[in-house]
């Protein structure tokens, strides 16, 4: 099973990767963007070390949250 530690961990490469592009975003869309993404890039890389759709909801719901806090 995987563990929510596991998860935040996922979460914490995400926002380090978005942290690290370069420039600034010209807008919260494309902050959105962004994020969105790393997120992709992380589940291509990093799905097979979750349960089948579990890597993939958590940073689904990030996303969502994301765009809720950007008005995105």
């Amino acid at each position: 099973m995987t563990s929510p530690a596991t998860l935040r961990g996922a979460r914490a490469r995400l926002e380090e990767a978005v942290a690290l592009l370069p420039g600034e975003p010209a807008s919260p869309q494309s902050l959105y963007d962004r994020y969105e993404e790393v997120a992709i890039a992380i589940l291509d890389s990093e799905h097979a070390g979750y349960p089948s759709g579990t890597l993939e909801e958590y940073l689904r719901t990030y996303l969502h949250l994301i765009a809720m806090e950007l008005g995105a």
